[in-house]
C-alpha cells in the first residue's frame, strides 16, 4: 500500500510531454452560505487527457480507511474508482458508459468565478436539483465529481440550492504529475467495487450461521456451540474490538422455519459474568439452580431479577418468528409470493459499553418444541464512530422475566398477578446523571381472552413514584402477511398473522423504550413493573415478558 500512496503523491514528471498544460484546483465546501468548518478540502488535478479527483487528507496521507479517488481519462471516456481499502489492499473498477449518459439542461445564465466566466447547467440526481457552473476558458475539462465532466472545467457545483463545492484556487503546474497516473491494482466489477467498499467501512462480527434452534432430546455442544434446553439456546463465546463512544452498533439476525409453523417468541442476549452467579450457570445446571424470585402468589421465577450475587440476563433484541417461512412456503395462495426468509436488524449501540474491548457471552432463544425447528444467523456490525472519551457510561441490567428456559423448566412470567407485580432494589454508584432506563415489554397468551390480544396498561414506579405508563399494542401486524405461509385463516377472512397484538407481530421485533429518570441519586433504589395480567382459563394462561436495564451518562 505504501508504494501505491507514494505512486499517487509523488510529483514526479512521467513519459507525457512536458508542454502540456496542468493544474490543480482547490475547492472548498459550504451549507446554506456558510463555509464548512473543519473540513477535508477537495483537490482536483486535470490536463488535456486526464483529471483526478483527490482530498487534502490523501495527499497529507492522513486519510482514514477506506477512501476513494476518481480519475477520468477524456480520450477514452471512462471514469475510474480507485479504493483503499486498507494497508496493502486497493482496488479499482472502471465504467465506460456513465460519462455518455449525463443529461443537462443549458441556460444563458453567466457568472464570474475565480474571474473566470462560468455557463450553467442543470440536472436531476435520486430527485436533488444539482447546478454546474463551468468554463471554458482554460481549454481544460474536470471537475470536483463524475458529473459534469465533458462540459468543461467545473468550478462550482450546487446541491438543492443549499449545499455548495466552490474552486477557491487555481494553480498552474510546470509538469504533469505522476498522481494522474492511474495504479496497477486488483480490477473489480462495479458491483463487487460498491460491495468491498462498503463492507470496508465497519466491522462486521459473525456469531452464529444458519444453526439449528430446535427441541430435540440430545442438543450438544461443541467447541465453538453451547447448546442448552433441548437445542432451543445456542450461545457462543465473542471477543469484541475496542469500540468507540458515538459508534453504531446493529444486530442482524436472519430466521427461517425449519419444520415449526408456528410464531414464536426469539431473543438475543448477553451474559453478564460480572457476579458470584450467572445465568450461564444455570443452562449448565438447570434453572432450579439460579436466584429465585417471589412475590407472594406460591410460584418460584428462577433468574429473572439481580441481586447482589447475580446479574440476569442482557437483552439486546426481541424478535417474534412468523408462521413457517420458508419451509411452508409451498402452501400457496393466489397472487401471494412468501418471503424466503425474515431479516430483523435493530441497533443496540446504547450496549457499547458492554462490548467494548470485552469477551462475552452471546446467546440466541427460540421458543419452540419441533424437532425440525429453525435456523437463524446472527451477526454484529459495529460502525465506529469519533469519540476518544474514555469515561464510559453505566449500565446496569435490572430485570429479564422472559423464560429462555422454558423448555428446560424455567417458570412463565406470570409475577404480575398480584399488586406488588415485579419489583426490586439496585444501587446507583456516584459519578453519573441523566439516567434512562430501556425497557422491553411483550404480552403472551395466545387464545381470545389471552393477553397477546388484550390491551394492558405497563405502569413503571421508581422509589413508589409513577415515571412511565403506556399500553403496548402492535396495529400494523398484517403488513407481514407474506412471511406468515401457514398462518391460520378465519371465516372473516382474516389471517392470524394479520391480528394486532400486546407489542409484537409475527415476523417482527420489538422496540424498547427508553424511559427517562432525571438524575438519580447515589444509593438504593426500587423498581416496580405493574401489569393487570388476565387470569387463567382452564390450560392456559398469560405471561409478560419484560426486560430492563439502567442507563446512566459519566
Amino acid at each position: 500500500m505504501k508504494k501505491t500512496i507514494l505512486t499517487l503523491l509523488t510529483f514526479c514528471a512521467i513519459t507525457m510531454s512536458f508542454a502540456q498544460k496542468a493544474i490543480k484546483i482547490t475547492y472548498q465546501r459550504s451549507s446554506n452560505g456558510k463555509i464548512v468548518e473543519n473540513q477535508n478540502l477537495m483537490f482536483i488535478f486535470a490536463s488535456k487527457d486526464l483529471s483526478l479527483i483527490t482530498t487534502d487528507k490523501i495527499m497529507q496521507q492522513k486519510a482514514d480507511y477506506p477512501f476513494e479517488q476518481t480519475f477520468v481519462n477524456f480520450n477514452a471516456q471512462t471514469i475510474t474508482q480507485l479504493a483503499d481499502l486498507k494497508k496493502d489492499k486497493s482496488i479499482l473498477s472502471q465504467d465506460s458508459e456513465a460519462l455518455g449518459k449525463q443529461k443537462f439542461e443549458f441556460s444563458n445564465e453567466t457568472k464570474k468565478i475565480l474571474n473566470y466566466t462560468c455557463k450553467k447547467a442543470t440536472t436531476s440526481v435520486n430527485s436533488n436539483k444539482i447546478e454546474i457552473w463551468y468554463t471554458n476558458e482554460l481549454g481544460l475539462k474536470g471537475g470536483p465529481g463524475v458529473l459534469g465532466q465533458n462540459l468543461g472545467l467545473v468550478l462550482e457545483t450546487i446541491r438543492n440550492g443549499n449545499s455548495t463545492l466552490t474552486a477557491t484556487k487555481i494553480e498552474n503546474l510546470k509538469t504533469i504529475p505522476s498522481i494522474l497516473a492511474i495504479p496497477k491494482v486488483q480490477t473489480v466489477d462495479q458491483l463487487t467495487y460498491k460491495d468491498l467498499l462498503w463492507k470496508s467501512r465497519f466491522v462486521n462480527i459473525p456469531i452464529f450461521n444458519k444453526e439449528k434452534i430446535h427441541f430435540v432430546s440430545d442438543a450438544k455442544s461443541n467447541d465453538s456451540i453451547f447448546r442448552f434446553a433441548s437445542g432451543t439456546v445456542i450461545v457462543r463465546k465473542i471477543k469484541f474490538p475496542e469500540i468507540k463512544k458515538g459508534s453504531t452498533i446493529y444486530a442482524d439476525v436472519t430466521q427461517q422455519s425449519n419444520g415449526d409453523a408456528y410464531d414464536r417468541t426469539g431473543s438475543v442476549f448477553m451474559i453478564p459474568m460480572d457476579k458470584k452467579q450467572s445465568f450461564f450457570d444455570g443452562l449448565k445446571n438447570g434453572a432450579n439452580t439460579l436466584p429465585v424470585y417471589e412475590n407472594g402468589n406460591g410460584k418460584k421465577y428462577q433468574g429473572v431479577v439481580s441481586t447482589n450475587d447475580y446479574t440476569p440476563l442482557l437483552e439486546m433484541m426481541r424478535f417474534f418468528t412468523p408462521f413457517g417461512v420458508k419451509h411452508f412456503n409451498y402452501l400457496e395462495l393466489k397472487n401471494k409470493a412468501w418471503q424466503d426468509s425474515v431479516i430483523y436488524r435493530q441497533e443496540i449501540s446504547l450496549l457499547q459499553p458492554k462490548l467494548s474491548n470485552q469477551e462475552v457471552y452471546i446467546g440466541m432463544f427460540i421458543g419452540n418444541y419441533d424437532a425440525g425447528g429453525h435456523k437463524a444467523s446472527l451477526n454484529i456490525s459495529i460502525h465506529q464512530g469519533e469519540d476518544n472519551n474514555p469515561k464510559d457510561n453505566f449500565i446496569l441490567p435490572l430485570f429479564n422475566t422472559l423464560n429462555v428456559m422454558e423448555m428446560a423448566g424455567q417458570e412463565y412470567s406470570t409475577m404480575f398477578d398480584n399488586e406488588k407485580g415485579l419489583e426490586m432494589t439496585f444501587e446507583v454508584p456516584q459519578g453519573y446523571k441523566s439516567f434512562k432506563l430501556s425497557y422491553t415489554t411483550t404480552g403472551h397468551g395466545g387464545w381470545e381472552n389471552g393477553d397477546e390480544f388484550l390491551q394492558k396498561k405497563n405502569t413503571i414506579l421508581i422509589d413508589g413514584k409513577e415515571v412511565f405508563e403506556f399500553t403496548p399494542w402492535r396495529t400494523d401486524c398484517g403488513s407481514y402477511r407474506l412471511s406468515n405461509p401457514a398462518s391460520g385463516n378465519f371465516g372473516n377472512g382474516l389471517s392470524s398473522s394479520d391480528l394486532s397484538r400486546s407489542n409484537w407481530c409475527p415476523g417482527t421485533t420489538t422496540n424498547p423504550n427508553l424511559i427517562d429518570l432525571g438524575n438519580l441519586s447515589p444509593g438504593k433504589h426500587t423498581i416496580r413493573v405493574s401489569i393487570p395480567i388476565g387470569k387463567p382459563e382452564g390450560n392456559s394462561s398469560s405471561a409478560w415478558n419484560v426486560s430492563g436495564f439502567l442507563i446512566g451518562e459519566n
